[in-house]
């Protein structure tokens, strides 16, 4: 029996949930905290920071996009993966062959590209090296001959595109510089973003470990995984702790630890079992301690300490 032909609507919604959405909010926290920073210099130019927000959805989707076709392409991903169990494989759940997904992936690294070269050559063309950057990052996170992801180095190149990176490119869009600042508080989100894989490689070690590819869950096994993944949660806090004690950040920077009770209680949840939402639950505390991060910047603009 032939299958139904798909309605535009619900083709559109299957090439937006190819793209995981809900894992945008890491981004736009990136690309938000820069730009604040940025404006304790000056005026916030919000046009060129709503092309920077797209720019950068459309960069994390591009990103999201090429992982699941390449992990598909390389056998990574197959319908028993713990990845296909919690979320829609866009491939192993037939909303995609693999050519559409590619084709989806292009179209948007296209509009990347397109707003990337916009930033670089009307605002800095610091831009263009740190989208160059980390556009060879996205690419060959899983693509070869490369393939780092599968060598145990995704969440240091994770940490590097969603921290300094993001960070130091939406500083630039607004100031046309690179800042020290910058530097420094991207260093605690982009921790926590590379421990959204590590959350990941850490419940997949069993079915990684037969694809034959390495993971630093794999390498450290999951006790001492999960002692780098609890080590790396307080060491995001007391970053933020140090940076308040030296001045770098004012003392509205202490409201991220209104998110602490949350990572306690994801640490006993990982010490009890690895849920297979490991990466999702995660993802939530970045959220919270990103959100607070940036309502600290914004209230020592408004009511400085």
């Amino acid at each position: 029996m032939q299958e139904p032909k798909k309605t535009l609507s619900r083709r559109i919604k299957e090439y937006f949930v190819a793209t995981r959405p809900w894992s945008f909010t890491m981004s736009l926290i990136s690309v938000s905290v820069g730009t604040l920073i940025a404006a304790e210099e000056g005026p916030i130019l919000w046009g060129w920071y709503a092309l920077v927000c797209l720019g950068i959805v459309c960069f994390h989707a591009t990103a999201n996009v090429y992982n699941d076709f390449f992990d598909t392409r390389y056998q990574v991903d197959q319908p028993d993966s713990p990845t296909a169990r919690y979320r829609p494989q866009p491939i192993l759940a037939g909303m995609f062959t693999p050519r559409q997904l590619l084709v989806e992936g292009m179209v948007l690294n296209a509009v990347t590209i397109a707003i990337g070269m916009t930033l670089a050559f009307q605002r800095s063309f610091l831009v263009f090296w740190i989208g160059f950057l980390g556009f060879l990052a996205s690419v060959f996170y899983t693509a070869g001959p490369v393939k780092y992801k599968y060598r145990a180095l995704g969440e240091l190149f994770v940490f590097l595109m969603w921290g300094p990176l993001m960070f130091e490119g939406a500083y630039a869009v607004q100031r046309q510089a690179l800042s020290l600042k910058a530097l420094y508080l991207s260093v605690p989100f982009g921790i926590l973003v590379a421990l959204v894989l590590l959350a990941n490689n850490i419940r997949d070690i069993d079915y990684d470990s037969r694809q034959k590819i390495k993971t630093i869950g794999i390498l450290l096994g999951g006790r001492k995984s999960f002692q780098v993944y609890a080590a790396l949660i307080l060491c995001a806090y007391l970053y933020v702790l140090a940076m308040v004690l030296l001045g770098i950040l004012s003392p509205w920077g202490l409201l991220v630890f209104l998110s602490l009770p949350k990572a306690i209680h994801l640490l006993k949840t990982f010490t009890r079992k690895i849920p297979e939402a490991a990466d999702a639950i995660t993802a939530q505390l970045d959220t919270v301690f990103g959100l607070l991060l940036i309502a600290a910047l914004i209230l020592n603009r408004t009511v400085p300490l």
